[in-house]
């Protein structure tokens, strides 16, 4: 994705090829970075035979595959905290995890799906649900100030709705957002889907209990 987004196409084709080699004997590939996905997804069959297609339509991100394959369900896992869930601009628009706000549609989203199996959990509604959060790999660097302000913008957005926890199908939106709130010392942490989906909580949530697994 970096040398793609850098304009080193002449490196791209032997990545793909070595991506195909590793994972040619899987059913399913499952990546928790929707970006990724769709790099895989979108991109990578312009430089593949079309005998690799299938295995690319094969490659999902966590949650839709925990939705549209194994037909994931919480179980009696806790979560009693207030979330707002970010969503990353390539797993909404490219992989089709959520209807975004510029379409009409059914509304669907598959990790608010998940989510909300959750016991206690309360997610909290944002005024601008999918929004970008500026990090876009390379644009971060190039176009640092910009970026920042997006990602403050989206920090905002949850302190507004009063969320306790930020999560989001990518770690890259959340390293971003978790950058910006480290140096401005705010008290928000934030997860991925995946830990929070497997009970786990922020110790800065817990300071007297310490780890907890949220059974």
């Amino acid at each position: 994705q970096p040398m793609a987004n850098s304009g080193c196409n002449a490196d791209l084709p032997n990545l793909a090829n070595r991506f195909v080699n590793q994972f040619k004997h899987a059913d399913y590939i499952v990546c928790p970075s929707g970006s990724c996905v769709a790099m895989v997804r979108m991109q990578y069959r312009n430089y593949l035979e079309t005998s690799a297609l299938p295995m690319l339509r094969a490659t999902l991100e966590l949650s839709e595959f925990l939705v549209d394959i194994a037909n994931y369900e919480c179980g009696d896992t806790k979560f009693p905290y207030r979330v707002g869930l970010h969503q990353s601009c390539h797993g909404l628009r490219e992989l089709g995890l959520g209807q975004s706000s510029e379409r009409n549609g059914i509304a669907f989203n598959k990790p608010r799906s998940l989510l909300q199996q959750l016991r206690g959990i309360e997610l909290v509604e944002l005024q601008r649900s999918d929004e970008c959060c500026g990090f876009g790999g390379t644009f971060a660097v190039d176009e640092e100030a910009v970026s920042c302000m997006m990602g403050e913008d989206r920090i905002a957005d949850h302190q507004q709705a009063q969320a306790e926890i930020i999560t989001a199908v990518d770690m890259s939106c959340l390293m971003h957002l978790d950058g910006i709130i480290s140096r401005k010392s705010l008290q928000l942490p934030v997860m991925h889907i995946a830990e929070i989906l497997a009970g786990r909580v922020p110790k800065s949530l817990v300071p007297d209990q310490g780890a907890c697994d949220g059974n």
